[in-house]
């Protein structure tokens, strides 16, 4: 089973993690399993941004994109060239390190305020 470490995030993970992930679960489903709590406002949809992530290392061993993914990470606050929706990127077999971003633009929250 591959290692995602998660660098520390101020409110989602502060101490950061090293949790196991099965080989094609999304890193989304691999974050809330551990009880990551990362936004997802689609509920996997690939229809927002909330999921974005920045994989620090790893990120050739994940697909490419589609672009239905690249349509939303255009979205996302932050964005870097190694950024993914959590939601669609697919764990291969590979150890990854990710950054959950300190911001997400979740507008159905947003909203409510």
């Amino acid at each position: 089973m591959p290692n995602i470490t998660v660098l520390p995030h101020a409110e989602l993970c502060p101490e950061g993690a090293v949790i196991k992930a099965r080989k094609g679960q999304t890193l989304c489903e691999a974050l809330l399993a551990a009880h990551i709590e990362i936004e997802h406002a689609c509920e996997h949809a690939c229809a927002c941004s909330t999921c974005h992530v920045i994989v620090r290392e790893g990120f050739a061993t994940l697909d490419e994109p589609d672009e239905a993914e690249e349509d939303m990470l255009d979205r996302a606050w932050g964005l870097e060239p190694c950024s993914r929706l959590a939601c669609q990127a697919f764990v291969k077999g590979a150890d990854l390190t990710i950054e959950i971003p300190r911001y997400s633009r979740n507008l159905a929250k947003e909203r409510k305020a």
